[in-house]
């Protein structure tokens, strides 16, 4: 199966989605390898939202859940993006991609060598180009985003929200407690300061500011205190939920200069 189109991505979490979505409108067979049970916030515009809904399409684009390796080159035949339950990603030995990229933007490497792939991308901090992957891709937002680094390492993490309309923390809901995740409210929901989104253990979650849940995770999921479980977008454009950042597009870009360049 190996073409220098072939590329496997690890994660499909919303920026590796963005990548994904643009490596295959540029004809770029593509195969995401995921977690048994992903935790993406921003679940409308992540790929591996399949794994839970079996199919499910971003901007067009679709993404289908298999269960083995001889449904990848099928699903891509149809036009679509196989994703695959492989949190080890042994499935680079059977499609040996010609390019890697890791995006589970764990902020750390978790797994990934610059010898796994002829072309190997981080996404992000944790990784450093030239010693565990081949170039590294800025996910920082701000005057570098996107930026291709072919030597050294993206910017150390900050731990604060990309900032709109004046607000950054305030933007995201976290776990008040460990337990399970009962959703009220659905992703494009437009919310009022207070209003009850979910409740964890019986405790109820509001938000801190007003606008649209532009992102919550799973029900069901078992969560940890402090655990971010949401997001709320102050502009309140319910369209925005369902269409890809402009920080996932901006990165999508560099991934595809990393990889011709």
């Amino acid at each position: 199966m190996t073409s220098i189109y072939s590329v496997l991505i690890k994660g499909g979490g919303e920026i590796a989605t963005a990548v994904a979505h643009k490596l295959h409108r540029c004809g770029f067979k593509v195969v995401i390898a995921e977690l048994e049970k992903p935790r993406m916030v921003r679940r409308n515009v992540c790929f591996a939202n399949c794994i839970y809904k079996n199919i499910w399409s971003v901007e067009g684009v679709t993404s289908v859940l298999i269960n083995n390796y001889f449904d990848i080159e099928k699903e891509q035949n149809f036009g679509r993006i196989p994703v695959i339950i492989d949190p080890d990603c042994k499935s680079k030995d059977y499609i040996k991609p010609y390019v890697i990229i890791d995006g589970i933007l764990a902020k750390k490497n978790i797994g990934t060598t610059i010898n796994d792939a002829p072309i190997v991308i981080g996404l992000g901090p944790g990784f450093t180009a030239g010693f565990d992957v081949h170039s590294v891709i800025e996910t920082q937002r701000g005057h570098n985003l996107g930026r291709v680094i072919i030597k050294g390492s993206a910017t150390v993490n900050t731990g604060i929200p990309g900032e709109i309309l004046g607000y950054t923390v305030e933007r995201v809901l976290r776990a008040p407690a460990d337990g399970v995740i009962n959703n009220i409210l659905d992703i494009g929901c437009l919310v009022e300061k207070n209003d009850v989104i979910c409740e964890i253990g019986g405790i109820p979650v509001s938000p801190n500011i007003k606008g649209v849940l532009r992102g919550l995770i799973q029900d069901g999921m078992y969560v940890y205190k402090n655990d971010k479980i949401g997001d709320i977008d102050p502009r309140g454009i319910i369209q925005y939920c369902s269409s890809i950042s402009d920080k996932g597009r901006c990165i999508a870009g560099g991934v595809i200069e990393a990889i011709y360049r």
